[in-house]
């Protein structure tokens, strides 16, 4: 059976898109291994699996590698049928893809660069990201998680939020998730840092901080010498 084959993720422990694949495998109940990626050193593997991007997560599932965080996700809910990511609907799941694709888009990427960008330029990053909040606090509309009862695929590809914003925004001193405004997402962060499946599988916030002031300085170094 496809779902018997051995399994391996290929990973960064830092790795804010990673940290969802492992998630979705412990949730699933899928034993793997687990293979750490020197980013600063890519490995021959990470380069041999995936050639185009050239970045984690990996997943290797017998013979098959298969990329990209958002994509894994989908393929280990179709593979592994145990505790559904996806909604049942076509609408929903179109839905949830869409807010994904947005949030990793819009939402990741303008609060990483609102950190690391001063002025004019930053404001207006964290102005958009605090729209897409704003927006996911309508799709929320007060439930649980996106997912109804249980963790499902967006709360999964949205779980950065919990662990990485935080650390974002103290570094950043800024505000992107607002709990006046958003008394939801506010209320979704609890329930999912309080799940014992991820509460029990958190990046190391002192390796966070870290790591995002190691980022910061070769940005800065990039744009500056």
């Amino acid at each position: 059976m496809m779902g018997n084959q051995e399994v391996k993720l290929l990973n960064f422990l830092l790795s804010p898109v990673g940290r969802r694949v492992e998630w979705a495998l412990k949730l699933k109940g899928v034993d793997y291994e687990y293979i750490e990626e020197d980013i600063f050193n890519k490995s021959n593997l990470l380069l041999e699996l995936n050639p185009v991007h050239k970045k984690v997560p990996v997943l290797i599932h017998g013979k098959k590698s298969i990329a990209e965080s958002l994509i894994i996700l989908e393929y280990i809910d179709e593979t592994w049928k145990q505790y559904p990511l996806m909604p049942l609907h076509p609408y929903e799941r179109s839905r949830a893809r869409f807010w994904a694709k947005l949030s990793d888009e819009k939402l990741a990427l303008g609060s990483w660069r609102a950190m690391v960008r001063n002025g004019e330029e930053g404001e207006k990053l964290l102005l958009e990201a605090k729209e897409v909040m704003e927006k996911l606090e309508e799709e929320l509309n007060g439930k649980k998680f996106f997912g109804g009862n249980n963790i499902g695929y967006l709360d999964l590809a949205l779980g950065w939020i919990t662990c990485w914003l935080p650390v974002w925004e103290e570094i950043g001193s800024m505000q992107v998730l607002d709990p006046l405004k958003c008394p939801s997402m506010s209320s979704w962060k609890i329930n999912f840092l309080n799940h014992p499946t991820i509460k029990d599988n958190l990046p190391p916030k002192d390796k966070m901080i870290a790591y995002c002031h190691r980022r910061i300085d070769e940005f800065s170094s990039t744009h500056h010498g």
